[in-house]
């Protein structure tokens, strides 16, 4: 797949800056002054890159599986770059799944182009976790790049704030970032779960998981969480015993969709989701959905467990909506356009 750039990259966030500039962010008054450290949150504010001027007035998908934007790193890792489309203060931020990485769904070009009418950017960006590197990472990581990624658009793109997109297990990724309470996570203005589904119902499913739970759980008490599972635990990655726990056992850290938990369990995972407008949409066909599992009682109780968010269920969805493409886009676009701008003059009240 080809990704038709306007300009080179983007210096990266974790570089030497240059001197600052001012600025009109509203953000500006938290992280003007700071300095990056090693977990990655804020920089010294700097003028925002010109780069990719030139496609604000052009589509940002000039094919099939060909996006024209701006690609750039916003830490100093070789994996943290991000690609972004549309040249606006207000951008999506697209988290994916487990093995995902850049053009994760196929609902992603069209979106691009509809966020572009309305003068949104659309930013899919790519963290330690992404492609083979899940195994060996953790939701905290996640959270602490995906900051990254927040306070660069703040301090080189004087964002105006970001809406967050999570697919799979990248729901799992909001709702933890969005517990840490970090200084970036004030400028989420709204996020939307697509497909938060159980890992841990599904792996309940494959024969060998109770028996590989046993031995993660055995190696963790060993002090060897960080150390990996035999090759059978995961045959797509190299897989941590702590990470195959968090996402297989009973109320593991990436626990946070299973249907057999109670409402206060979900609620103490998801209650603080309720600070913020949120969006669930639900795939009503989603195959790593057990077929014991009552899908629309589940996400029935995901959205009150969240404080009462909107609820998108699509008929036949597969779990990444391929099927479904124009039905997922216009629900994003629908709830962006209705939460988005609300309270942005003054979000720090």
């Amino acid at each position: 797949m080809n990704l038709s750039l306007t300009s080179s990259s983007s210096a990266s966030a974790s570089s030497n800056s240059s001197t600052s500039s001012t600025t009109t962010s509203w953000f500006s008054g938290i992280v003007r002054g700071r300095t990056t450290d090693r977990s990655g949150s804020l920089k010294t504010a700097n003028k925002p890159s010109s780069a990719g001027a030139a496609v604000e007035s052009r589509s940002p998908v000039v094919g099939k599986n060909q996006f024209r934007g701006v690609l750039f790193k916003y830490g100093s890792s070789p994996i943290q770059v991000a690609f972004k489309t549309g040249n606006y203060k207000q951008q999506v931020i697209f988290i994916g799944g487990l093995t995902d990485g850049f053009f994760a769904t196929e609902y992603l070009e069209p979106l691009a182009i509809a966020l572009d009418n309305e003068k949104w950017s659309l930013v899919q960006l790519l963290m330690s976790s992404s492609y083979s590197g899940y195994g060996t990472s953790s939701l905290q990581q996640d959270a602490s790049e995906l900051d990254q990624l927040i306070s660069y658009l703040i301090n080189k793109e004087d964002s105006e704030g970001v809406v967050l997109v999570g697919h799979s297990t990248g729901c799992q990724d909001i709702v933890h970032y969005m517990r840490t309470n970090a200084a970036c996570s004030r400028a989420v203005r709204a996020a939307i779960l697509q497909a938060p589904v159980s890992d841990r119902e599904y792996k309940a499913t494959l024969p060998e998981t109770a028996a590989l739970i046993d031995l993660a759980s055995n190696m963790i008490k060993e002090g060897r969480g960080s150390e990996l599972m035999p090759r059978e635990a995961d045959p797509s990655a190299p897989i941590s015993a702590y990470r195959y726990h968090s996402l297989s056992a009973y109320m593991g850290d990436d626990d946070m969709f299973s249907s057999d938990l109670s409402d206060d369990q979900l609620r103490m995972r998801l209650g603080h989701m309720s600070n913020t407008p949120c969006q669930v949409i639900f795939s009503m066909a989603d195959e790593y959905v057990p077929e014991y599992v009552d899908k629309k009682a589940l996400v029935e109780r995901l959205c009150r467990a969240m404080g009462g968010a909107e609820k998108v269920e699509i008929d036949h969805g597969n779990h990444s909506l391929s099927n479904r493409v124009s039905e997922v886009v216009k629900a994003v676009i629908d709830f962006v356009k209705r939460e988005g701008p609300k309270g942005w003059d003054d979000p720090w009240s």
